[in-house]
C-alpha cells in the first residue's frame, strides 16, 4: 500500500465519498491511518528520533470545568476497594472524550448524501453506530495498532506574537492557508506523505486567563451558537492541500480543528476529514510544551506515537500521544 495509489485531488468527482475500503473491513476502519505502514514508521522514526527528548500532548483533563455544547466535565473518584479499606484505593471515572483532548473518531460527523440522508465514513448508517453488536469504523480499529507518524506543528501563537497580534484561541479568528504555508517556511518544515498536522491555534493558553465567570460564559455561549474557537480556514485550497500532501491526520489545541463560526460552510472539514476521507481530528491536544521543546531544539518536526482506548464501538478517545524528537 503507497500514497502513490491515491488519486489526485482533481481525479476524485466527488469530494465527500472517497470510500475504497470494503463496508466493516479492517482497512475501512483505519482509514488514511492505513498508509503508516511498519515500513513507513520505520522510516519516520529512523529520521526523527535523533536526542530522545519528548513530551506528551495530553491536557490536564480537569482544566476544561465548563465545556460547552452542554458536555459534562470529567468526574473522577477514589474509592477504597470492599473490605480492604485502608489497604488499597481504586478509580471511577466517568468522562466525555468531548471535554478534553481527543480524536474525533469516524463515528462522530457524517455528511450529507442523497436526498438529503446522511452517512458516516465508508457510507456507514447510523443504525450501524447504535447497534451494539457492531464495529463499524468504531477507534477499536485505530487501538490495534496505534497511530505511529512523523508530526508537524505550525505555531500560529507564536508567528501572531511575533508580529504583534493578538492570538486568542476563543475569537473566531481564521487561521489562513497562507500564514500556514509561510510558518512552514520560516520554520523550515517540508511536508512529506504520512504526516500529521499540529495547530497551535491558542485555545488552551486562552482558556488557562480566563476567570471561572468567564469560563461560565464561554459555555453558556455555546448554548445560542455565540461562540468562536480559532482554527483553520475551511476552503477549497485547504481541502487540496491536505490531500495533495497526504496528511493522514490533523489535530490542534482548539474545540475545533478549524474555525467556527466556519467561514464557508461548503468546505466544512469535519465534513470531509471525518465522513468523506476517513482522516482523524484530533482536539484539545496540549501544545503548549510542545511548542517550547521545538523552540529550543528549532525543530517543528518529530515523532508522534498515540495509542487510543482499546474499545471496538467507540466514537471519540483520548489520544495518549507523546511527541519524541
Amino acid at each position: 500500500m503507497s500514497f502513490s495509489d491515491l488519486p489526485t485531488f482533481d481525479e476524485v468527482k466527488d469530494k465527500k465519498r472517497f470510500w475504497p475500503a470494503k463496508p466493516g473491513s479492517r482497512d475501512e476502519g483505519l482509514g488514511m491511518l492505513r498508509y503508516l505502514t511498519p515500513a513507513h514508521v520505520a522510516e519516520v522514526v529512523k529520521s526523527e528520533v535523533q536526542t530522545g527528548e519528548r513530551v506528551c500532548l495530553n491536557w490536564d483533563m480537569t482544566k476544561l470545568e465548563t465545556p460547552g455544547f452542554n458536555r459534562f466535565p470529567c468526574q473522577h473518584e477514589i474509592v477504597p476497594i470492599p473490605n480492604y479499606e485502608g489497604v488499597a484505593w481504586d478509580d471511577i471515572w466517568r468522562f466525555n472524550p468531548q471535554a478534553g483532548s481527543q480524536w474525533d473518531g469516524f463515528r462522530h460527523y457524517s455528511t450529507e448524501i442523497d436526498n438529503g440522508k446522511r452517512a458516516w465514513y465508508g457510507g456507514t448508517p447510523s443504525e450501524d453506530i447504535s447497534n451494539l453488536e457492531s464495529d463499524r469504523i468504531g477507534i477499536g480499529h485505530w487501538a490495534q495498532q496505534g497511530i505511529a507518524a512523523r508530526g508537524f506543528l505550525i505555531d500560529y501563537v507564536s508567528y501572531a506574537e511575533k508580529k504583534g497580534l493578538e492570538a486568542n484561541g476563543i475569537n473566531g479568528h481564521a487561521i489562513t492557508l497562507e500564514e500556514v504555508k509561510e510558518i512552514a517556511k520560516q520554520c523550515n518544515i517540508t511536508f512529506k506523505p504520512g504526516d500529521i498536522f499540529f495547530l497551535r491555534s491558542g485555545f488552551t493558553k486562552t482558556w488557562d486567563s480566563l476567570s471561572l465567570e468567564q469560563k461560565k460564559q464561554y459555555r453558556a455561549d455555546t448554548l445560542v451558537h455565540k461562540h468562536g474557537h480559532s482554527g483553520l480556514i475551511q476552503s477549497e485550497a485547504v481541502a487540496r492541500f491536505i490531500w495533495e500532501n497526504h496528511i493522514v491526520a490533523v489535530a490542534g489545541d482548539g474545540v475545533s480543528f478549524e474555525v467556527r463560526p466556519n467561514r464557508d460552510n461548503n468546505w466544512n472539514m469535519h465534513h470531509y476529514l471525518l465522513a468523506g476521507w476517513g482522516l482523524p481530528i484530533g482536539e484539545m491536544f496540549d501544545l503548549e510544551r510542545l511548542a517550547e521543546l521545538c523552540k529550543k531544539l528549532n525543530r517543528w518536526t518529530f515523532f508522534v506515537t498515540s495509542s487510543p482506548l482499546n474499545h471496538p464501538r467507540a466514537v471519540a478517545s483520548p489520544p495518549n500521544a507523546m511527541a519524541l524528537f
